[in-house]
């Protein structure tokens, strides 16, 4: 199994932990993927490659009718466990079980860079009805903030980050041109333990060696408590919610 293929299956054995430390996605950022369509009705949407049900659980409070599809088996028990009323499938984004054209929606947290693009764009416009949108969302530590790029930088390993800009592969002849937009956001931490448990969920974490893993979370509590903003009690960690939207387009 090559490297990408182990880090896209590597979160299974941590879902409770991914669903206990992850952050979820601001309401803000939700409303505008969806607001080609008129946020005021109750879509049906597709969360692709859902994970525990992050975006999901944000999509449901808001009253839509939501199709969960994810891969892992321990991921998707997860995602059943914590977030109800949600039809929830196993399913890839390059084979979705649903009919043609069923969809309002079709919404990705944190995952549209595991996909194959030329596999999975036909797929996610064959279940989207015309005019219908493509949301894909990523949470982002602030790098403005001084504190916070520093402990992304200590928090590197000798993988590297898997996320890139998806613009160039969201590419497709049965979209509209991608529309992007930021949102602030935050995550509410406890300790500093608690921030390392989030880092520890990330597949650069997952895949490298224990002595590694070690290593890298001493030095990240280490700093954790050397900084005021967060050494003592709970800390927000200040994030950014990108979202690059696109419309179906009519064939």
């Amino acid at each position: 199994m090559d490297l990408h293929a182990r880090r896209a299956d590597s979160f299974g054995a941590q879902a409770e932990a991914y669903a206990e430390h992850r952050p979820d996605y601001p309401v803000a950022a939700i409303r505008w993927a969806l607001e080609p369509l008129g946020t005021s009705e109750r879509l049906d949407v597709l969360d692709l490659a859902a994970g525990t049900g992050k975006l999901t659980s944000g999509l449901v409070a808001e009253g839509h009718r939501v199709t969960a599809v994810e891969p892992n088996e321990q991921m998707l028990s997860e995602l059943v466990r914590r977030v109800h009323d949600v039809r929830a499938l196993p399913g890839h984004a390059e084979h979705i079980p649903l009919p043609d054209q069923t969809v309002d929606a079709v919404l990705v947290g944190t995952a549209f860079h595991w996909f194959d693009q030329e596999q999975a764009l036909p797929e996610i416009a064959r279940v989207l009805r015309p005019g219908g949108v493509l949301a894909a969302m990523w949470n982002e530590h602030a790098r403005d903030v001084e504190w916070l790029s520093e402990f992304e930088q200590l928090s590197s390993t000798s993988v590297e980050s898997q996320r890139q800009d998806p613009t160039g592969d969201m590419t497709n002849s049965s979209f509209s041109p991608i529309e992007t937009r930021t949102f602030p956001h935050a995550h509410r931490r406890d300790s500093p333990e608690a921030l390392i448990a989030t880092v520890n969920t990330h597949s650069r974490m997952l895949v490298v060696d224990d002595e590694e893993r070690a290593a890298i979370n001493e030095k990240m509590l280490a700093f954790l408590r050397s900084r005021p903003e967060t050494s003592n009690g709970p800390f927000d960690v200040p994030l950014r919610t990108e979202v690059f939207r696109s419309v179906r387009l009519s064939d």
